[in-house]
């Protein structure tokens, strides 16, 4: 039988305490302090033979409620979305699974053209002009693009909505707080962005305006009316943090003269895989092209004339004088990136409206039922693919009950905002049938009541 671990034998142990000159692991460990070591069995079973402990690791892992075993209508910012076959199979192929940095570009082509018709992709999404070659995931790029705004201005003030994602918002005052930059709050109203709220708080000091497009409770903001307010104030810029899935069907953010656009490409090819990893986009004006975090992948020609593609523009510390560097990120979801790149091609730009179309009509579709079911949804806003729904009882109640019935409930905004207790979010993808909609809305009133 063959074995792929061969655990540490006693020979193997003689050879390397022989070799650092000590003749036991007692005294191995001689300078620790006798009172401080440990005494007796640790608490752990004992050790299984290969084929044992993968059985066992495979029935724990049968437990797992996922996307394979229940319908799920959960969504806030990781959701479950059609996956073409052929994205695993080139992303697992070993040229791409095994490639880090292409810092080497007579080596790397096949991956910087990846990376480079990813850039070009998200550009055409996001109507911006550059894009990079990607970001740890959507949290971290929207924290980014802030801190951006604040070096790129010299100002040292953010409005943020309460609109985006919680967690993005604790990530943007986790970068914040080194710099000193002052994260002030933005009220929602009716689901949206408080424009009132906003106008009253930007001043000469504000160096950005961030909103989420569509925002966390699944509305559309009004970008034209934001991006007419931030005009108002010089040098104040726009950022928005945008599913690209939605820019299949709505005006991209570029159209409005926004500066910046981020989000999570998680939508594109990425399964939900237990909350990551992610693939943030990054993109921006040519004004802030040498600005912008990470590295850029570019289109050439070598002395032949042929077409080529090399690391352009790398704007941290390791390539640039400390004090010109904007940004301590030091690498790129490359092989996620594919994945999205992958994902767009097969799709295509008919394929994104589709499913962006479907995405909405659903999402309408189970409202309806909803509320001919008698369930009160928030806001009369437009929205994308997700909604707020008012339950009579606790949010977490209600989803254990729901894994009992073979779904997977919505987020329960009770957990980030404590005035929306007994609210759930509800997501509606592409992939969820009539049926699904019709069952998971009777399973949802039997338990209402």
């Amino acid at each position: 039988m063959q074995h792929r671990y061969i655990p540490m034998t006693e020979t193997d142990k003689k050879e390397m305490l022989d070799t650092v000159g000590v003749t036991s692991t007692d005294e191995l460990f001689a300078d620790i302090p006798e009172k401080v070591r440990f005494h007796g069995e640790l608490n752990v079973k004992p050790a299984k033979d290969e084929h044992e402990l993968t059985k066992e690791l495979t029935q724990l892992a049968a437990k797992n409620v996922n996307t394979k075993s229940h319908v799920s209508f959960l969504g806030a910012g990781v959701y479950d979305h059609y996956m073409p076959s052929v994205v695993d199979h080139m992303i697992s192929r070993s040229e791409f699974y095994t490639a880090y940095t292409p810092y080497q570009p007579e080596i790397s082509q096949g991956e910087l053209q990846a990376i480079f018709e990813f850039q070009t992709m998200i550009c055409e999404l996001t109507g911006m002009d550059v894009a990079n070659s990607s970001m740890y995931d959507g949290g971290t790029a929207l924290a980014e693009a802030v801190n951006l705004s604040a070096g790129q201005t010299k100002r040292s003030k953010v409005l943020v909505s309460k609109a985006i994602h919680p967690e993005s918002m604790d990530v943007i005052k986790t970068y914040t707080a080194g710099p000193d930059v002052e994260v002030v709050e933005i009220d929602v109203k009716d689901g949206l962005t408080d424009l009132d709220h906003l106008k009253a708080e930007l001043d000469d000091n504000t160096a950005s305006v961030v909103v989420q497009y569509p925002n966390f409770y699944g509305q559309i903001e009004p970008l034209k009316e934001v991006q007419e307010l931030v005009g108002e104030q010089k040098k104040t810029m726009t950022i928005v943090s945008s599913n690209p899935l939605a820019l299949g069907y709505l005006t991209p953010p570029g159209e409005f003269g926004v500066d910046i656009v981020v989000g999570d490409t998680q939508v594109f090819g990425i399964p939900a895989q237990f909350g990551g990893p992610h693939c943030g986009y990054f993109a921006t004006n040519k004004k802030l092209m040498r600005k912008v975090p990470g590295r850029l992948v570019g289109q050439t020609v070598d002395d032949d004339g042929r077409r080529g593609f090399v690391l352009t523009l790398q704007a941290r510390e390791q390539h640039i004088r400390r004090d010109k560097a904007t940004s301590n990120i030091c690498s790129n979801q490359a092989l996620n990136a594919l994945a999205t790149s992958v994902f767009l091609s097969v799709i295509g730009k008919r394929g994104i409206q589709e499913m962006a179309t479907k995405n909405m009509k659903k999402a309408r579709y189970a409202k309806k039922v909803l509320e001919d079911a008698g369930f009160e949804v928030l806001y009369s806003n437009r929205f994308f693919n997700e909604f707020v729904v008012k339950l009579d009882q606790d949010v977490n109640h209600v989803n254990n009950q729901l894994i009992d019935k073979g779904f997977i409930g919505g987020f329960d905004l009770g957990k980030v905002d404590g005035s929306l207790k007994n609210h759930m979010l509800i997501a509606v993808t592409e992939i969820r049938t009539k049926e699904e909609i019709d069952q998971f809305v009777k399973e949802l009133g039997d338990i209402h009541g």
